[in-house]
């Protein structure tokens, strides 16, 4: 075993990009983690190095650069943001220079940046971003960095507390997997650099290495800015509807993959209102669909509360894990022993082998987290016992089958459901989850197709993809069920389950007339005419078919009117995993979300302020204030508060 010498210590950054730049000859190919584990303060000393150094070639490897929002313009957008911003990233959170460059198409010639995810539309303007995507699975991400020639890798850690030992914690994903395939190549080994950041909290097992680990450590002084938290957003009626269907699709005693965002927050709110309170639960599908409780169409134990739990992996860890774990879901526990997980599974295993499983499983895999101040907190604040049921993997066990341990992975995953959201669908089943038809990237490939590839090749696994049945843009309605669209994520041929707020499509398997119709009974009732007309001209649909009335009732009006209950008596809260907005914010959301609808066009705009021309000011004192309206003048700003006002009112509870 090669014993590796002591890291070099640093307390500045200066002293560290110093190192980096002795240590490395000609271009820097330099890797940084994805989200969380991107040491912002670090990459920020190296490029203002680099930035006016033309002589010395920058080319840049990572992925979901975080950068907080920023409100255009002096409105009402940015009365609201400027002032959440400060509080809740923190006044000096370090915001990445080369992402404010690429925003501007300002990056030097010398600097490239190539990232295989962008931050969901962050991006979509800037050419140099779009020029230099790299369309990647997440799990080819590895074999891509030996290829570009990686000799720098960047990293943020935490330091164990009261030990010497650093933990990649929030990041496992590509750190090791990058540096096998480096050196498996016959390369030299990347020069490693962790930044310790003592706000990243600490996780074992897996995730910790020895200090030597790395050629350099630096420990820049304080004070630490705060860790990049994702805002919890509200969850509106269709959010709910999709999240309900899908969680009847969990088995107990099963495995369990979630994406991030609202609809995987409804998803995660149904999962635990399931378990803690079934019966409520139960109300909520009856108001979606009767047909979800009777037992004559529905088995009763696929609604039951889960007495056996469920087995978290997923590559990234997240806001409704940590929901799940704390309710009592998330407690199914795996080993890394595939003869143990047998006898788990066929029933026939030993009271030493409980007793195994009880002392060494682990309930709850991941290959990175990201989430609000809340789940950091959470996870600083883990018992020993949660602590040691949580591993942080790489996301080539995570995330894939082959080239691992295939047979325990079999077997630890057992009735797997793998839970994604994607922004459109065709009727034939194809999915577009991360671009446009322009081809402008949104975000990125990340694992989707990974995993919905895995739901094909494990037994009784399904990939089930979620997605809002129609969008506003612009002021005008459109259907996220089309016919075709210029780009895809998911081929059609690895069609599964779609989930809409107006039910559950089946479609692993299914002819093409079928899923037609599949796809049309969970669209949106405005253009389900227009999708049965265009597959009849295509033959895919026979010309005598009629839509059965019961499709027509597939309006937000009747979805809106069934939850309403629901929504007042707090079953289906507007925030269900908690929020950082302020009650007075969490008002100003609403009543900001409803101008924004009113106003999307030309004629809605005129209409909203003539009538907030004629209306008084609002007497929700405290959301005035907040919004900076204590004395106004000015034209404009009068008219701000007259629109902010009749938004307030329009959306009181």
């Amino acid at each position: 075993m090669q014993v590796r010498p002591p890291p070099a210590l640093f307390d500045t950054l200066d002293a560290a990009v110093d190192f980096v730049l002795l240590r490395t000859d000609g271009p820097l190919h330099v890797g940084a983690q994805l989200g969380l584990g991107k040491p912002h303060r670090l990459l920020n000393a190296l490029y203002e190095r680099i930035e006016h150094e033309p002589a010395r070639r920058l080319h840049l490897y990572t992925a979901l650069s975080l950068d907080p929002p920023q409100a255009s313009g002096h409105g009402l957008e940015a009365r609201f943001l400027g002032p959440f911003v400060e509080h809740h990233f923190g006044a000096d959170f370090p915001r990445l220079a080369y992402v404010q460059a690429m925003k501007r198409d300002a990056l030097p010639k010398h600097v490239e940046i190539e990232e295989f995810y962008f931050q969901s539309g962050a991006l979509l303007d800037s050419a140099q971003a779009q020029r230099r995507y790299a369309s990647l699975n997440y799990t080819q991400v590895a074999k891509a960095l030996v290829d570009r020639g990686m000799n720098v890798l960047l990293q943020k850690v935490a330091r164990e507390p009261g030990g010497a030992r650093l933990s990649l914690s929030c990041n496992t994903d590509l750190t090791f997997d990058a540096i096998d395939a480096i050196v498996a190549r016959g390369l030299p080994r990347p020069l490693l650099i962790a930044e310790v950041d003592p706000e990243l909290p600490w996780l074992g097992g897996t995730a910790a290495v020895d200090a030597d680990f790395f050629d350099a450590v630096v420990t820049p002084p304080g004070p630490y800015p705060k860790l990049f938290g994702l805002p919890r957003q509200p969850v509106a009626d269709a959010e709910y509807a999709i999240g309900f269907y899908a969680s009847t699709l969990v088995r107990d005693g099963g495995t369990l993959q979630i994406g991030i965002g609202a609809l995987a927050d409804a998803l995660c709110h149904a999962l635990a209102l399931r378990h803690i309170d079934n019966k409520a639960y139960r109300r909520v599908l009856a108001s979606l669909d009767p047909a979800l409780v009777d037992p004559l169409h529905t088995d009763p134990r696929d609604l039951a509360p889960f007495s056996i739990g469920l087995y978290g992996c997923s590559e990234m860890l997240n806001e409704g894990f940590k929901r799940l774990v704390e309710c009592g879901v998330i407690r199914r526990k795996v080993v890394d022993d595939a003869a143990l997980m047998r006898r788990i599974n066929d029933g026939s295993a030993s009271e030493a082998d409980h007793a195994t499983l009880e002392r060494d499983g682990e309930f709850l895999h991941g290959a990175f987290y990201l989430g609000s101040p809340a789940f950091y907190d959470w996870l600083r604040n883990l018992s020993d016992d949660e602590r040691r049921g949580i591993g942080m993997k790489r996301v080539s066990e995570v995330n894939e089958l082959y080239g691992g341990n295939e047979t325990l992975e079999r077997l630890q995953r057992r009735d797997s459901r793998f839970f994604n959201t994607c922004m459109m669908a065709t009727a034939l089943g194809a999915a577009v989850s991360d671009a446009l038809d322009d081809g402008r990237v949104v975000s990125g490939v990340g694992g989707q197709y990974n995993f919905v590839a895995m739901a094909h090749a494990l037994p009784e696994a399904r990939s089930v993809l979620m997605l809002r049945a129609a969008r506003d843009a612009g002021g005008r309605t459109g259907s996220n069920i089309v016919w075709n669209y210029g780009h895809t994520t998911i081929p059609r041929h690895l069609r599964d389950v779609y989930v809409s707020e107006y039910g559950i499509a089946d479609v692993r398997g299914k002819t093409d007339e079928d899923c037609v119709l599949a796809m049309t009974r969970i669209a949106d009732a405005r253009f389900q005419n227009d999708l049965l007309d265009t597959a009849k001209r295509n033959r895919k649909l026979r010309m005598d078919f009629a839509a059965p009335a019961a499709w027509a009732s597939n309006q937000p009006a009747r979805l809106r009117t069934v939850l309403a209950p629901l929504r007042r008596d707090g079953t289906l809260p507007d925030y269900p995993l908690g929020s950082d907005f302020t009650v007075v914010e969490q008002r100003l959301v609403k009543a900001l979300g409803w101008l924004k609808t009113n106003t999307a066009t030309r004629a809605g705009k005129l209409r909203t302020v003539l009538r907030a021309i004629g209306s008084s000011a609002s007497d929700d004192r405290e959301a005035l204030v907040r919004m900076g309206f204590e004395s106004t003048s000015g034209l404009r700003g009068r008219l701000e508060m007259k629109l902010l006002s009749l938004g307030l009112r329009e959306t009181r509870a």
